[in-house]
């Protein structure tokens, strides 16, 4: 652990997988500033990766020059025909491992406004976002005429049915330089509604032999996942139903958990508190906050090992201010969260009537937002069915189900974790493709 090859195979393997469709065109046409912007962010040797044919690059676009706000951002141009593929924006909840670490506080992401991290929320977060996308097009005009996507997991259920509300609005009003070519999204394992989502947890706990009978009929009973406040019965079920999470990985019910150096304590019972998150009632327990694993369970060690390296932060231009922090998969600087509705099915709705294309997807042994959370949260929209429930094929191999109703496709992912890039690469590639090629996913084997 900690090792060189240890990390960057971690890095490497893992952005790899979901970062493959980023791209870019021609530099014949660049003006002179864009062309010395980017050259300045580009990424030329990071320590401990293997040599690679694209081009990559990483740094920081401001937000809000006056209270010195700025997102880090990191970005893969495709190995092959870049001219011809869209591009996509991946943003995440809680990793923050992805294209955008985004909102300030979290990863190499900063502000010189102390007061500004007592101010975020889901609206601010959407407007940060949508004016480094305005500022990042500037930066790499040659973007500007492909068709873009954004995508994420978890927390990002909130984080990109907004952002692309901001940028459907926004372009209705804009002018032809600040017009997004934005064409669709795809969320995953995706906090969205927290009726359903909370009820939807317990039930496939139960239902996965993780908690008892006694337990889940206690949750059951004492617990009204449509109100903030709970009760004492309510606290005390919930205190059980949680503590379950302390000894197997939530995040992927079959996967073993990491167990730290010289103790018996595993990773995942490191908890992190942010005050008005979103679900109200189940973001004031511990066991909510915990860290995911991944494929590795260890894997937050040592990609927290690697992103704090000296060497490896100079590569990536990143912490260029010197954050008074390190760099980690949850921040400890956010502890207050002030806006995050209770549902952001009304935006998904809007969106799906405005022509957006929207698929929702779902690693199938999660256990935090799991997939009975994603059918009960879905079956609110009350969509017309198209085509119904059927396997799709990875080869030779179901990959999952999936079900495709009037404006949004719903896609498993079978064996799959709450990251599932993490636990099924190939899968996770294969679902990218189609949604970003508007192809239904094979219905045999191949």
């Amino acid at each position: 652990m900690g090792t060189s090859s240890s990390s960057s195979s971690f890095f490497f393997f893992f952005l790899l997988l979901i970062l493959l469709f980023g791209l870019t065109s021609s530099y014949a046409e660049l003006d002179h500033e864009a062309l010395k912007q980017q050259q300045a962010d580009r990424v030329v040797r990071l320590p401990g990766q293997p040599p690679v044919d694209f081009r990559q690059y990483a740094g920081y676009v401001t937000v809000n020059e006056s209270h010195g706000r700025a997102l880090f951002y990191w970005f893969f141009e495709a190995t092959h025909d870049v001219e011809k593929k869209p591009l996509l924006l991946w943003l995440n909840g809680e990793a923050n491992l992805l294209f955008l670490e985004s909102p300030v506080g979290v990863g190499f992401s900063y502000t010189n406004t102390s007061s500004d991290l007592n101010s975020l929320g889901d609206k601010i977060t959407a407007e940060d976002s949508y004016i480094f996308l305005l500022n990042w097009f500037k930066r790499f005009p040659q973007f500007k005429s492909h068709d873009f996507y954004i995508a994420g997991e978890s927390y990002a259920g909130h984080y990109v049915p907004q952002l692309s509300e901001k940028i459907f609005d926004e372009n209705k009003k804009a002018s032809k330089e600040n017009y997004i070519n934005f064409k669709g999204f795809i969320i995953g394992n995706a906090l969205m509604d927290d009726d359903t989502d909370q009820t939807g947890m317990v039930d496939y706990a139960w239902d996965h032999a993780v908690i008892s009978d006694r337990v889940y009929h206690d949750v059951k009973k004492s617990c009204n996942f449509s109100e903030e406040n709970v009760t004492k019965a309510c606290d005390d079920a919930l205190e059980e139903y949680f503590a379950v999470y302390d000894i197997i990985d939530m995040y992927s019910l079959y996967a073993p958990v990491c167990v730290r150096p010289n103790t018996s304590m595993s990773w995942s019972e490191r908890s992190y508190f942010v005050e008005g998150a979103s679900p109200k009632l189940f973001s004031k327990y511990g066991g909510w906050h915990q860290k995911p694993a991944g494929y590795d369970p260890c894997v937050s060690l040592y990609s927290e090992v690697y992103f704090n390296r000296e060497d490896v932060q100079e590569a990536l231009h990143a912490n260029v201010t010197k954050i008074g922090y390190n760099w980690t998969h949850c921040s400890d600087v956010i502890t207050r969260w002030n806006d995050a509705p209770a549902s952001v099915l009304p935006v998904i709705r809007k969106l799906i009537h405005g022509g957006i294309r929207v698929w929702v997807f779902s690693g199938d042994t999660d256990g935090r937002i799991p997939v009975t959370s994603t059918r009960y949260t879905l079956h609110k929209l009350a969509l017309k069915t198209t085509r119904e429930w059927t396997p799709w094929y990875d080869r030779k191999q179901v990959g999952g189900w999936t079900i495709i109703f009037d404006g949004l496709t719903f896609v498993t992912v079978r064996g799959a974790g709450h990251q599932v890039p993490t636990f099924a690469p190939r899968q996770a590639r294969q679902l990218i493709h189609h949604f970003l090629a508007d192809q239904q996913l094979p219905s045999s084997p191949f």
